[in-house]
This record gives C-alpha cells, structure tokens and sequence, in this order.
C-alpha cells in the first residue's frame, strides 16, 4: 500500500510539473522567435500589452491628476507618430550598429517617459545612459512639441561610451545635447535646475545610489524622477523614503517577447 501511495504521489507531481511548463514553454517560442529575427542583444525593444499600456494610462493619471484621456492622447501622439518611427529606422539602416538594433520600431517603457515629459513641460531633462540614443530622440521630441505649446525645454544626456546617442542626430540636436565620460562627474557640472531625471547608466546599485546623492540639491521644487532600473533595485525606492517623495513602480508586460519586462520607478512630490 505504502510503495502503491509513493508511486501515485510521483506520477502525480509528475503531471503537476508537466501542467507548470505550460507557463513557460510559450517562452521557449519567443526565445527561438527572437533567436532567429531580432538583432538585439542589449536594451531589448517590443511592445507592451494593451493591458498594460492602460495600467500605464491609469497611474499616470492618479499621479499627475491628468484626465485618462489626455493621458492616452500624449501616447498615442508618440505611437502614431510615421515621422519619428521613419527617422530612427532610417538612421539604424545607416548607422555602423545596424547588425545590433532592430529597424520595427518599438517604444516599451519609453512610452511612460514621453507622457510624463508631455505632462509636465520641464525645463531641463536630464538623462544618464542614453545607449542607441532612442530615449534621447522621445524626450526631445517631447520637447519639440511642448515648445509649439509656449514651454521650452531642453535635453542633455550623459554616457560614457563615445559611441552612444548615435541616433540623437538632425532637428534633436537643437533641443540639447549628450555629454561623454562619466555620469557622475558630468552631472556635479549641472548647475541648472532638473525637472525630469532619468537613471539609466549604470545599473549597479552603488553607483545609481550616487547618482541620486548626486542630483539632490539640483531637482526642482516638483522634480520627477524616473528609475529604469527599479524592477531590480530598490535604490530609487531608498532615495525617496529618506527625502520624503512619493514613490511608485511601473512593472512592463511585454507583448510578444520573451523578456519579462523591466519598468519605471516614479519618484514625485505630491502636486
């Protein structure tokens, strides 16, 4: 009876770890998927689920107290916009990474930092680790079309790759610029006041924590701070805790991808 008990517990567990892959092996598709057409081998770009683009409409909305569909009229500006996703195809065709980045233009998380920037109209953005250079081309355009509304604005990114923001080219550079060498020291030369910061160099907790003691006496009265590495730090979450800022994290659904998604950690004083 006993050994009858352990052989029906085995075969068991046995068809409960088979029904637990049907989770996964959808994965194992996306993965060969991605294999076999994508470039991409850093800093993946897709699409977030329609789900959780709402997700994304909503909380911006209870954080901003900007109606849903003003909130949803800023991203849809960004994704329907043919003129941005030409350009940035145009410049990866030409460009001498065109093996490591993909030409379908996919936005991810870069959709929640367009809004907040079309929400808040800043003065001075303010991003560190810029890579291929998309974000610096959202931002600025963001830019761009806050300035046709009377808010001018402008961009500086840092990084400390030569080689990065090589898609932050043509009407961009008028909105701003990318500083090279290291994040920390180009952000002690800032001595105007920040808006908007985007943590996105180097992803290491002590050096992101740095970052942040860094800018403290730089942010604005109503600074908003965006962490991309939020999903696996919880430094964002530290800096605001100890200086008395709301905080709130963003968690991607990509659609269609592998990659469980990154996020937003949303550092903001109450408005």
């Amino acid at each position: 009876m006993i050994k009858f008990l352990k052989k029906f517990l085995i075969i068991r567990r046995i068809k409960d770890g088979l029904f637990a892959t049907r989770y996964f092996n959808y994965k194992y598709f996306q993965i060969l998927r991605w294999m076999i057409y994508s470039k991409e081998d850093t800093n993946y770009t897709y699409d977030l689920t329609k789900k959780n683009l709402d997700e994304l409409y909503k909380l911006l909305e209870t954080i901003f107290n900007v109606n849903y569909s003003k909130v949803k009229d800023y991203s849809e500006e960004l994704l329907n916009n043919i003129k941005i996703k030409d350009y940035l195809k145009n410049k990866i065709e030409v460009s001498d990474f065109k093996n490591f980045a993909d030409t379908e233009i996919k936005y991810s998380r870069r959709i929640g930092w367009y809004i907040i920037a079309r929400i808040i109209k800043p003065k001075l953005i303010v991003e560190t680790g810029v890579d291929k250079g998309m974000g610096s081309v959202i931002l600025s355009e963001a830019l761009i079309k806050n300035e046709k509304e009377g808010f001018k604005g402008k961009y500086y990114g840092t990084d400390i790759n030569p080689d990065a923001g090589y898609l932050f080219d043509d009407i961009f550079l008028k909105k701003g610029k990318i500083i090279y060498g290291d994040s920390i020291e180009s952000l002690k030369k800032i001595d105007e006041p920040i808006d908007l910061f985007i943590n996105d160099s180097d992803h290491s907790s002590k050096y992101e924590a740095n970052e942040y003691k860094t800018i403290i006496n730089k942010l604005s009265k109503n600074s908003v701070i965006l962490g991309d590495n939020s999903h696996s730090t919880d430094e964002l979450l530290k800096f605001s805790i100890e200086y008395g800022r709301n905080f709130i994290l963003f968690r991607e659904r990509p659609k269609n991808h592998w990659y469980p998604g990154a996020g937003i950690g949303i550092s903001f004083i109450k408005r």
